[in-house]
């Protein structure tokens, strides 16, 4: 049996998620409300897979250590499977805000969407349930924890989420596009994202003679200016590389030469080849400056998760689904990407994927960015979420398109 008219299809995704609207907001307000860290998702855990299954899902719990996932069959007339894919920790943050459903739980906040990322999963989730007879194929709905430390995704993918998967869809909130307007972007969404670590050996002496000594915090400020000043003279401003030491640790009293001292950082690039280049660069700028004034160095530089690289017809498939959900006016194309990161790209190894931004600024009000206290969303924007997700997932099985990799 062949699908109705597109746009009839359409509407009544959006009619449906439409209806559902009072008992989303209910359901955000829940996971605003009780916050859980990367890896602890218990609660929430439990919390989606009940809705899940209310819905008649296949669930199945404990993957990726906290996370859930939910098997929508279709009527089989497909046999692709689509993902869609939400996370669900919150971030070791005091929420500073005066709302009815703030957190409960001291220093804990979802100061980064994802209780509305989880609320969308369980939205698209009910509004397809209704339609299962007339959904071609299977949906998989992936519930992931610990996202905030880039270890979800990895740990969802051993566990099997991905088997078998043709496409993931994920989205992400973006408080700086307006609330019920999607923001779209082909190719480079998000940076790749490192962790950089370098420890400097030198030789202790009296603070008097440094010349006696091999001092270990000048030559890592000679190692951290460097480093900054090569990013402009020896890569390609149009492949942009972030590099930022965000501790230091050295010394042991004012008089005294220290002999070690540790920095840690981030690394951010969009580009895969310079993203392969940066150990090796990062690694001789040390090595020259640790060999010129007599020092030693160890350097551990650990790949955290990719760049997300939206797919081109995915991308395609979620813009003309806004398009012909709310009209042009719906949709913000964006001109650059975040260099952010995202562990979203962990699943673009195993399939071809598309992940959206979906606006929840107020329109009359601050709007505070993601990770602050103040964080807060225009709650209209969770409707138009849940219909952008399930759109995608219903149009994908219409377009017939199945990628290879």
């Amino acid at each position: 049996m062949a699908l109705p008219d597109t746009a009839t299809d359409l509407q009544r995704l959006r009619h449906l998620a439409h209806n559902l609207a009072p008992r989303l907001i209910e359901i955000r307000r829940h996971f605003h409300a009780h916050p859980e860290l990367s890896g602890k998702e218990y609660q929430t855990s439990a919390y989606v897979a009940g809705v899940l299954s209310s819905c008649g899902l296949q669930v199945r719990e404990g993957i990726g250590k906290t996370g859930v996932i939910g098997e929508l069959l279709g009527n089989g007339r497909d046999d692709r499977q689509v993902a869609i894919r939400t996370d669900m920790d919150a971030l070791p943050i005091r929420e500073d805000l005066s709302i009815g459903f703030a957190s409960k739980t001291p220093g804990v906040m979802h100061a980064c969407g994802h209780d509305v990322h989880a609320t969308i999963g369980l939205g698209a989730a009910m509004v397809l349930s209704q339609l299962a007879a007339e959904l071609p194929g299977t949906v998989r709905f992936l519930f992931q924890p610990a996202e905030e430390i880039a270890q979800g995704a990895k740990w969802m993918v051993e566990d099997g989420a991905m088997d078998n998967i043709d496409a993931v869809f994920g989205v992400h909130v973006f408080p700086s596009i307006l609330a019920e307007v999607v923001g779209i972007r082909y190719g480079a969404l998000t940076a790749a994202a490192d962790d950089l670590e370098i420890i400097i050996r030198g030789e202790s002496g009296h603070g008097a003679r440094p010349y006696e000594a091999i001092d270990a915090i000048w030559i890592a400020s000679q190692v951290i200016v460097n480093l900054q000043q090569a990013i402009g003279r020896t890569h390609n401003p149009l492949r942009p590389v972030v590099l930022s030491i965000g501790t230091i640790e050295g010394g042991r009293a004012p008089n005294v030469i220290a002999d070690t001292v540790r920095l840690r950082g981030t690394v951010r690039s969009l580009h895969p080849e310079t993203h392969a280049e940066l150990p090796g660069w990062i690694e001789s700028i040390v090595a020259g400056i640790c060999n010129t004034y007599g020092a030693r160095y160890e350097l551990h530089y650990n790949t955290l998760v990719p760049s997300v690289q939206n797919d081109r017809v995915l991308t395609g498939i979620v813009e003309s689904a806004v398009r012909d959900l709310w009209g042009e006016a719906a949709i913000e194309l964006l001109p650059e990407p975040s260099l952010g990161a995202e562990d979203f790209a962990v699943y673009l190894d195993r399939a071809p994927g598309m992940m959206f931004r979906l606006g929840v600024g107020h329109r009359d009000k601050p709007n505070y960015p993601l990770h602050h206290p103040r964080f807060e969303i225009d709650e209209a924007a969770i409707v138009t979420g849940v219909t952008t997700m399930a759109a995608a997932a219903w149009r994908y099985f219409e377009c017939g398109h199945r990628s290879q990799r």
